[in-house]
């Protein structure tokens, strides 16, 4: 059978996800990464010049991942954070891979921070260009759009981060359960946080 490059770079991309998601940067190992993925290391350091460059591009390549499949609709909020909560259940990899990269990263600025923060400030272009904040001025309008998306992406993510704590917090016997209460109080604050843009007019500063 003739040897497949692309397909071995996409076995060692699923198999270092695993791996990231499980143990983080410094407990990921590369011989088990090369097991799971039926590859041999010399390949991993080919495709991908290391661990830590691997664990960058499997972080960049899931925020992408999440970035084309799921966006906010300044006209449908609620809506487009069920969507995207739904997301992250299916994909909880995500969460971990960005507490772990919080944890062993901090002390310097991401290899792909530039473009990561190109990403943010496209979507909170969306947000301002389709009428988030009309009656502020631009700048106030921007710092409007940029509290409100964060503030979404943490009502969301913060479940994943910690869904034993969701479980007790709410009383629940089962994360399943739990769940299917965040997501629905989810949207509702989704909701009523988009009815009320002054929130984040005042936050910005607007007078």
């Amino acid at each position: 059978m003739a040897y497949d490059a692309e397909q071995t770079r996409r076995r060692i991309f699923d198999a270092a996800a695993a791996e990231f998601a499980e143990h983080g940067l410094a407990g990921a190992r590369v011989d088990r990464i090369a097991t799971a993925a039926k590859a041999n290391k010399q390949a991993i350091y080919l495709y991908y010049g290391g661990k830590e460059k691997l664990f960058a591009a499997v972080l960049r390549a899931k925020l992408e991942e999440v970035r084309v499949s799921v966006s906010i609709d300044p006209d449908a909020v609620a809506e487009s954070v069920g969507q995207i909560f739904d997301w992250y259940r299916e994909h909880p990899e995500l969460i971990r891979l960005l507490l772990w990269e919080a944890l062993e990263m901090c002390d310097g600025p991401a290899e792909s921070e530039r473009e990561r923060r190109d990403g943010f400030r496209e979507k909170v272009r969306h947000l301002t260009d389709e009428g988030v904040a009309p009656h502020l001025p631009e700048r106030a309008r921007v710092r409007a759009a940029q509290d409100l998306l964060f503030t979404l992406m943490g009502l969301i993510a913060w479940n994943f981060a910690v869904p034993r704590m969701c479980r007790l917090v709410l009383d629940e016997e089962t994360d399943q359960a739990a769940f299917a209460r965040r997501r629905e109080t989810v949207i509702e604050v989704a909701r009523a946080l988009a009815a009320a843009p002054d929130v984040f007019g005042a936050a910005s500063g607007a007078t």
